[in-house]
């Protein structure tokens, strides 16, 4: 460690985000690029793998020149990502044989009604901790390869065809095609992963039909995964470390390093993290089990519950229905009416998660009256954010049987004092904020600095900084007949119910 500072990336749902950090911990300064989303049919995500690193290059170069640093003065480049999406590129070329599919995309779901059918759920679920679904990276791949050109598969068991999320194909770009590496939080989101033997496993990898070949190295979060190429993109070669899932690395980026301890990340969907330490527990009712993290060879395990569409809905509100030019119109119009006064928005446009995971479920505005107006459905919007991660929560509780007595909170939306206030009074407990929002790429950004020696451990909890408390006020009537109006709405899309 020279110089003290980290060169952070965020490569995210809907953006790619560059920060300095430096060794205080604070970020020096930021940029981001939006990339597009593809909807070519009806439930299918894509993204465009070249466009987000090109993207990532900008960015990386642009925050450099914005801190007036060189690339000498960088000691590391820390990798945060978003998880299940997953790309598929030749070897040789370097190009993707077929877009990025997202993990919002539901185009496997016949895929996994087939394999269920087959009673091969028990065994995915029992080695990996996850559902069969599509949300997760395996049926996703399978597609390709039995989609695309009819020679992708022989290309695949022959070697020539590589597959990652998008921090393996990050990490490959930038270190010119010499390293093709994940960490274990990526690496357990993709259903080929077993989370026990904590290794690649060749019974998944066969009900999936995916070579082995195709996969990459696993590494410890803290390891130095590689260098970039010098000319590439710097100079100078960076060490790449501090390689992780976002939400595992939000959850590290909160200090929830003791079991019990629970963080709320909210984006393009949410995802609920508790802590439950160096022991494996496999859970039911939606919850899924991961990797926390793995620093020097030694695992440590998550609870998650998973919200497919939260910051998603405004952005829906905002470009398709145009309610909005800005999102920060958006708490003042939900605090322009006393309450919802009956209107609830169920999310659902690519399914329902935890605790119901019904991908057939579809996504509706109840209770409307023809007195309703926008602010009332921006209201709804918002609300349904805070109802999804209260059932996460709860769900939670009984299963792992710890009450959760605070809730960490990060990302973009934990600074609309609306939200975070209704998430308090709907919990019933305190929700705490802090001064960076962006908690993914700050914990990946301590991972790095643990990996270089930068910091302990220990000198990590001086680096959090806690912005606000919010502290539950609503009464118990007002929080009771809320919840029933969600629990009324959620029942009337579920496809179980029609």
């Amino acid at each position: 460690m020279k110089n003290g500072y980290i060169l952070a990336l965020d490569q995210s749902t809907s953006a790619s985000k560059a920060m300095i950090i430096n060794q205080e911990g604070i970020i020096v300064t930021q940029t981001a690029l939006e990339h597009k989303q593809y909807y070519p049919k009806p439930g299918w995500v894509e993204h465009d793998p070249m466009e987000i690193y090109e993207n990532v290059k900008c960015i990386l170069k642009s925050v450099l020149k914005m801190a007036k640093l060189e690339s000498s003065e960088i000691d590391v480049l820390s990798i945060t990502n978003q998880r299940e999406t997953v790309v598929v590129w030749d070897k040789d070329t370097g190009l993707p044989i077929y877009n990025a599919i997202v993990w919002q995309c539901r185009r496997t779901s016949e895929i996994c009604l087939q394999l269920k059918e087959q009673g091969l759920e028990n065994i995915v679920t029992e080695r990996t901790g996850l559902l069969l679904d599509p949300y997760f990276s395996a049926t996703k791949v399978k597609w390709i390869l039995e989609n695309g050109a009819p020679d992708f598969l022989v290309k695949a068991k022959t070697g020539k065809l590589l597959m990652g999320t998008i921090d393996t194909w990050l990490i490959w770009k930038l270190t010119g095609g010499k390293v093709h590496a994940t960490d274990y939080t990526n690496a357990s989101r993709t259903l080929l992963f077993n989370i026990k033997e904590l290794q690649w496993d060749d019974d998944l990898l066969s009900i999936f039909n995916i070579p082995k070949y195709m996969l990459a190295d696993i590494k410890s979060s803290n390891d130095i995964f590689g260098y970039t190429e010098a000319g590439e993109l710097f100079v100078n070669s960076i060490p790449i470390s501090g390689v992780m899932g976002d939400s595992q690395a939000a959850l590290f980026g909160q200090n929830c390093f003791e079991p019990g301890m629970v963080k709320a990340t909210y984006g393009t969907g949410s995802s609920v993290m508790m802590n439950i330490g160096a022991e494996y527990r496999q859970v039911s009712s939606g919850l899924v089990t991961s990797i926390a993290w793995v620093m020097h060879g030694k695992a440590f395990y998550v609870l998650e519950g998973i919200v497919h569409c939260t910051g998603d809905s405004l952005k829906w509100l905002k470009d398709n229905l145009g309610l909005f030019n800005d999102f920060a119109c958006v708490q003042s119009l939900a605090e322009s009416i006393s309450s919802n006064e009956g209107v609830y928005m169920v999310p659902a446009f690519v399914g329902l998660g935890i605790p119901h995971w019904d991908a057939d479920a579809r996504a509706a505005l109840l209770g409307m009256s023809r007195g309703t107006g926008k602010a009332h459905i921006v209201r709804a919007a918002l609300e349904s954010i805070v109802y999804q991660i209260k059932d996460a929560i709860e769900t939670m509780e009984r299963q792992s049987g710890i009450i959760v007595k605070e809730l960490r909170v990060d990302g973009g939306p934990t600074k609309n004092s609306f939200l975070m206030q209704f998430q308090a009074d709907m919990l019933k407990i305190n929700v705490a904020t802090t001064k960076a929002a962006e908690l993914s790429i700050m914990g990946s950004a301590y991972m790095a600095g643990l990996g270089i020696g930068m910091w302990s451990q220990r000198e990590l909890d001086k680096l959090r900084q806690v912005e606000r408390i919010y502290l539950p006020s609503m009464e118990d009537h007002v929080r009771e007949e809320y919840q029933r109006g969600w629990e009324e709405a959620v029942g009337k899309v579920l496809y179980k119910s029609r």
